[in-house]
């Protein structure tokens, strides 16, 4: 009798830990920077993982949000927190391009899978065993440059000198622009670099104005990238000026004021969401993010880096029941099962465009993912 209650009790122990398992929370590690040169762009996705749903499938989400302060080894360390002593499903992050790149040894060694917000095509290409984890919601920096070069042409810019970051994500839109512009027959009569946390960028400068570009494009990101046009209008350019999608957001415009009035760059739709036709896809994913953004954080605070985690978001509501159906959270199965699911994201609209995944291919983004923007009276204006 008591070798059948023990035979009993034991059974029952097995099947509440097998039901427990089955219904084990998903953990979630992000890593992003709130704090540094790169804070402008971290804060308002620190901002979105709050506004994200707490459960999934009926499968509670727990978001554990690490600071890396826009620093690689710090974000590489956290990387390992997560994956080590918190035992996440999945990574979401870095902010940057630099941080981002070198995340995925990590991710790629504790096979999990790596959804970055950060911009550089180079993040999941080539395709090869590390980028196999790793998947992305930003807009390729080869997208963008290729709608800057068409607005270039169409306005007839024949020659354009560069000044970007000194650091990955400056060198690889230098590495996409130029190629690109080459291209198009555009004559690039500058390169300069800078770094994030230059107060000065004189020497750049005159460089610069010494070729009388028709247009400079600046390969920047957040309120850094403020620094070359402001001393550009300074010492009295005239010519077109072009950011990058790196520069989305209302600290940028606080900090440039009005030396970049007149500014052109290519943004996520989200940016100028309202603005969007009805026919657009994207505007109703869009503008639902907007609303929920402003209603936590004020009017006009809304920026395309926030929307980059919302899309994260998107994209993990979308794989999990998938992953779900083949491995419980926590194993090395689900890990599997949800990079797999990720890679199998089709026609997914979000606030930035339409997700169509491929093994190939991490982002599947077309061109509804883009338009050009202008900055007019201090506020972004659709570029028709």
């Amino acid at each position: 009798m008591k070798i059948k209650n023990s035979i009993a009790g034991l059974l029952a122990f097995l099947a509440g830990g097998l039901a427990s398992a089955a219904h084990a929370d998903i953990n979630v590690g992000v890593t992003l920077s709130a704090t540094g040169p790169a804070a402008s762009l971290g804060i308002p996705e620190k901002n979105t993982f709050a506004l994200l749903p707490t459960t999934i499938a009926g499968q509670k989400v727990n978001c554990i949000v690490l600071d890396d302060a826009s620093d690689t080894t710090t974000a590489v360390k956290s990387t390992r927190k997560l994956i080590a002593e918190d035992k996440v499903d999945v990574i979401i992050g870095s902010t940057i391009t630099p941080n981002s790149l070198a995340m995925t040894d990590v991710v790629a060694e504790a096979e999990t899978p790596m959804i970055a917000m950060a911009a550089s095509a180079r993040i999941i290409d080539p395709m090869d065993a590390k980028r196999y984890w790793v998947f992305k919601t930003p807009q390729n920096d080869a997208q963008m440059a290729t709608a800057i070069v068409e607005h270039m042409t169409n306005n007839k810019v024949k020659t354009v000198a560069y000044v970007g970051f000194a650091d990955a994500y400056g060198e690889g839109w230098w590495k996409e622009f130029s190629k690109i512009a080459e291209a198009r027959k555009i004559q690039i009569v500058g390169n300069e670099r800078f770094n994030r946390s230059d107060t000065s960028v004189t020497g750049q400068v005159l460089k610069i104005l010494s070729a009388k570009p028709d247009a400079v494009l600046i390969g920047g990101a957040g309120t850094p990238a403020a620094l070359p046009q402001k001393s550009l209008k300074d010492k009295g350019y005239k010519g077109i000026m072009y950011q990058t999608h790196g520069v989305a957001n209302a600290d940028f415009l606080r900090v440039c004021g009005r030396d970049c009035e007149g500014t052109f760059l290519p943004a996520g739709p989200v940016l100028v969401a309202v603005q969007l036709p009805d026919s657009n896809p994207v505007k109703k994913v869009a503008l639902d993010y907007v609303k929920k953004y402003e209603a936590a954080h004020g009017r006009g605070s809304v920026s395309t880096f926030g929307a980059h985690a919302w899309d994260a978001g998107q994209l993990l509501s979308n794989a999990v029941p998938a992953a779900l159906k083949k491995a419980r959270p926590g194993t090395p199965e689900f890990r599997k099962a949800l990079r797999d699911s990720l890679e199998e994201t089709r026609n997914l609209t979000a606030a930035h465009g339409v997700f169509h995944m491929s093994p190939q291919d991490h982002l599947g983004f077309d061109q509804r993912s883009r338009v050009m923007v202008q900055i007019v009276d201090g506020n972004w204006q659709l570029v028709k």
